[in-house]
Order: C-alpha cells, then sequence, then structure tokens
C-alpha cells in the first residue's frame, strides 16, 4: 500500500472522507475534470502560469506517440523575446580556436538529423508533493515527444574547434529576467542558461532543433534555434539558443547551483548537485483522479514510461493500493529517448473505491522508488503516484 500523506481503512482502500478530499483535489487543479472528459471538446493546453507563460499537456488525452505541437507543454522562465530571424546570429566563443557567428539560413544549409526525443520538465509532478514546494504546480503533463530536425551541437563545435582545455559547453537563451531568489547576482538580471559537460555536448542525439513534428519551430518553442538535450529534463534544453560559450572550467551558473540543483549525500555530507539526466518513470494517463468507473465492465488503464538515457523494459499496475502488481502491455517498441505508452486491461473492477499505481522498471534494473527523496527538493518526482478512483455500480 503506498502511503502519500494520508491514512486509508484496513480495507486497503481510502476511506469515503480521504476519498472524496482526493477527488476534490484532483478536480480543483484540473479546473474540474477535462472539457475532453466531459464533451467532445478538443483537448487544449492547461495554464499552469501566465506570466511568465507555463502551459501543461493535457495527459489524459494522450492517444499518440508523437504530441501534437498545439498539445506539446511550454516552459517558460522568463517572458519570450522578440527576435528578427534576419538579424539573429548564433555565437559560438569562448575555449575554441575558430569564433563563429552563424545566420540562420546558415544553420539550415548545414547537414540536417531528425530524432524523436521525449522532454520532461524537471518539476512535473510537484503539484502532488507534501508539503507543497515552490514552483510551477505541474500535475503529469509537463512531458511530451515530439520529432525535432536541426543540426547536432557536436558539428558546430567541431567547426569552430575545441581548445585542448575545453571542459563544458554553456547554451545560452535570448531570453532575460530578474532573479527572485537569493543568491541574485548584481543586477539582479540574467539570460536562462545551462551547461553540458563536453561528454554530454559532442553527443548524437544532442541538436539545435529549427523544425518540430515537420513544421517550423513555433515562438512557444524557441524560434528561431533551440537545444534539444536528449534523455535530459528539459531545463537543459535551452529555448531561443543565442550564444553557445564553451569553458575551460566546470560552469557554476545559477541554473545549475542556486536552481536545478538537488542533494546528494557523500560519505554522509551533502553536496548540491546540477540535475540532468531524466528518472525512470510511468504515469497513468487514465483514468484520472477522481473519475468514476462503471462496476462489471473492463477499463483500459493506459499511460506512458520513460527513463531519459535508458529504455523501459517493464511497466507494471496495481489496481489495489501496490499490494499486487500485473504487467502491462507495451503499445510501443523501444525508441532511444522516447516514451513508451503501455495499457492494461482492468477486468470487471468491483464496486468501491481504489488506489491505482504504475511503476517502471529500466534497462538498467532501475525501478521507481515507493516514496519520496526530500534531498531532491522539488525537483526529479518519479515515486510512486497513486490516482484514486471510484468503480460504482
Amino acid at each position: 500500500m503506498i502511503h502519500q500523506t494520508t491514512h486509508h481503512s484496513e480495507n486497503g482502500f481510502l476511506d469515503r472522507r480521504l476519498f472524496l478530499r482526493s477527488a476534490a483535489l484532483a478536480a480543483a487543479a484540473w479546473g474540474g475534470l477535462p472539457a475532453f472528459l466531459q464533451a467532445e471538446d478538443a483537448p487544449a493546453l492547461i495554464p499552469r502560469e501566465t506570466d511568465p507563460q507555463n502551459l501543461e499537456f493535457p495527459f489524459a488525452s494522450l492517444d499518440s506517440f508523437l504530441t501534437p505541437n498545439k498539445l506539446f507543454y511550454v516552459r517558460n522562465h522568463f517572458a519570450a523575446p522578440k527576435l528578427d530571424v534576419e538579424t539573429w546570429r548564433l555565437q559560438v566563443k569562448g575555449a575554441v580556436k575558430k569564433p563563429l557567428e552563424l545566420t540562420h539560413a546558415e544553420i539550415l544549409n548545414l547537414p540536417a538529423r531528425t530524432i524523436p526525443v521525449t522532454l520532461e520538465c524537471v518539476g512535473n509532478g510537484r503539484a502532488f508533493l507534501d508539503p507543497k514546494a515552490k514552483g510551477v504546480q505541474w500535475q503529469l503533463g509537463a512531458v511530451s515527444t515530439a520529432e525535432w530536425a536541426g543540426v547536432t551541437l557536436a558539428s558546430i563545435l567541431e567547426r569552430a574547434g575545441l581548445q585542448s582545455g575545453a571542459l563544458d559547453v554553456v547554451l545560452e537563451g535570448a531570453d532575460s529576467g530578474e532573479v527572485k531568489n537569493e543568491p541574485k547576482p548584481p543586477d539582479r538580471q540574467l539570460h536562462f542558461a545551462r551547461g553540458l559537460p563536453l561528454r554530454k555536448a559532442l553527443e548524437p542525439e544532442v541538436l539545435l532543433a529549427y523544425r518540430m513534428n515537420g513544421e517550423a519551430l513555433s515562438v512557444s518553442h524557441g524560434f528561431p534555434l533551440r537545444a534539444i538535450v536528449a534523455g535530459w529534463y528539459g531545463m537543459a534544453s535551452v529555448k531561443w539558443l543565442q550564444r553557445i560559450v564553451v569553458t575551460d572550467r566546470p560552469f557554476h551558473g545559477y541554473d545549475h547551483t542556486a536552481d536545478y540543483s538537488i542533494w546528494e549525500r557523500r560519505d554522509g555530507l551533502p553536496n548540491l548537485i546540477s540535475l540532468s539526466a531524466m528518472e525512470v518513470k510511468a504515469s497513468i494517463a487514465r483514468p484520472v483522479a477522481g473519475e468514476v468507473l462503471p462496476a462489471g465492465k473492463a477499463y483500459p488503464i493506459h499511460g506512458a514510461a520513460w527513463a531519459g538515457e535508458s529504455d523501459i523494459t517493464k511497466v507494471e499496475v496495481s489496481t489495489d493500493g501496490g499490494t499486487t502488481w500485473t504487467a502491462a502491455r507495451f503499445v510501443d517498441e523501444v525508441t532511444p529517448f522516447c516514451w513508451r505508452r503501455w495499457d492494461y486491461a482492468w477486468e470487471k473492477p468491483h464496486a468501491g473505491n481504489h488506489q491505482l499505481l504504475a511503476r517502471a522498471t529500466d534497462r538498467r534494473g532501475r525501478s521507481q522508488p515507493t516514496q519520496r527523496d526530500p534531498d531532491r527538493r522539488g525537483y526529479a518526482m518519479n515515486h510512486l503516484v497513486p490516482v484514486d478512483v471510484r468503480v460504482r455500480e
């Protein structure tokens, strides 16, 4: 039985009062059940923040391997910059032999690569934490999959030539704003920037993308150019890319240390480390929390699972709060750096309150933890999250 700061009755199900509270919280977070669960209306992005704009993929609408562009989640740290593609330039500088300044047209003429990649915001699932953690209150939908086209970062670095002391590759976006939390830079303003170790930057799955699902990149997704760092949490895939700075020392920018970092215990000592690769995780798309299902009628529980730089090899589903588990069926074949959709036929559910769970295992043998690790602060939520539903005659 999975405990999420609630208490359960002896038979393993949530009691009526707690079940109703869970359903109410879920409905409130969704703004009621999504429209597409009530009517024939098309699903739409769910606003989580307006300034800057942050929009969540309606995960319950999951029905395809690739997420339509109009439903792909949007994560902004600052307001989207207004860029003129004719005057925009990508600068490559720092510990390189030949600094570069490339136009959009020049980048489009370079050899291209197209790969599907799942991106997940490292704060995905934060709304389920208790006590509440600061940050955008994402539920399940700060994750999406698209097919990205662009040039490899490695090919750009090869053109510039790396100096012998090159260590990190910093990706800087054109978006900027005031830092509200300490420690603040003296002027309180900065551009969003993330660093990659050289070993990752040179991998073929790291793109500078200008197309998304066969369409030109939109402003909300980083036009004219964005990074796609496959296998890593979404904060590494910097949007509105304007500068690549190769450094000869580790990069310790604000979004590497003060933000987007977690505690790691080494010999009993807590150390702050920067977040990078995505954790193994499975989420249930349907039913949604608080949904009422008919008794005695098979229900297809379904969702998706992903594991960053690894591959998902198993998904198991429990309909009794974790007492028993049954393997789910995969809908998708293994695709590197992508989610795998899965489903499970829940045969003849009986009337009552039920707690549903899904857990994934990857090729490395990693599986989802039962409990939340407090050292992760408000990030990297991959512990088991119950979905409480009611089955009614």
